[in-house]
């Protein structure tokens, strides 16, 4: 943005010199009404198309320079929005994970209790523990796939590193 904003001073700076050369001259020289080129000589001409044109090249050059440093910080805003949404997904499907690390931690919580009430009571019933079994192995099922997911963001974020070492080397 600043290099935009430096071209635009430039490009401005320019045509004010343009306004000022034509107002010089045309204070500097009367211009009669009948024919306002008679009084100035051709090589004036000359020079001040040759200038014209100078300036109208540097204006394109700039204009030119201008266009590209807004295509390149569009593509960087694309490329950040891209990065956002994927970062937002990710966090969607890290929220849906903890949930049902949630849910399944508190049926496990719930079928312990269960059993210890029951072993308190001196009964063991299979049923129970069984139940206290399959929510134990529901928890651990759902941590590994967790660690899973957080495994492959890792390998997610590591692999764009990993082939730009690549390239370079």
């Amino acid at each position: 943005m600043q290099d935009i904003t430096e071209l635009e001073r430039r490009i401005t700076a320019a045509l004010e010199r343009i306004g000022r050369g034509v107002e010089s001259l045309s204070a500097a020289v009367p211009m009669p009404t009948d024919n306002p080129t008679a009084m100035l000589p051709e090589s004036d001409f000359a020079v001040l198309n040759e200038k014209l044109d100078e300036e109208r090249m540097l204006n394109a050059q700039l204009q030119e320079r201008l266009r590209v440093v807004r295509q390149k910080d569009d593509a960087e805003k694309t490329a950040l929005t891209d990065q956002v949404s994927a970062l937002n997904a990710q966090l969607a499907a890290q929220s849906d994970e903890l949930a049902r690390l949630r849910a399944t931690s508190n049926a496990l919580s719930q079928e312990l209790a269960a059993l210890r009430d029951v072993a308190e009571l001196g009964v063991t019933e299979p049923e129970h523990i069984n139940k206290a079994m399959l929510a134990e192995l529901d928890a651990l099922r759902a941590a590994r796939a967790s660690e899973a997911e957080e495994l492959s963001e890792i390998i997610a974020a590591l692999n764009p590193l990993i082939e730009e070492a690549a390239a370079h080397a």
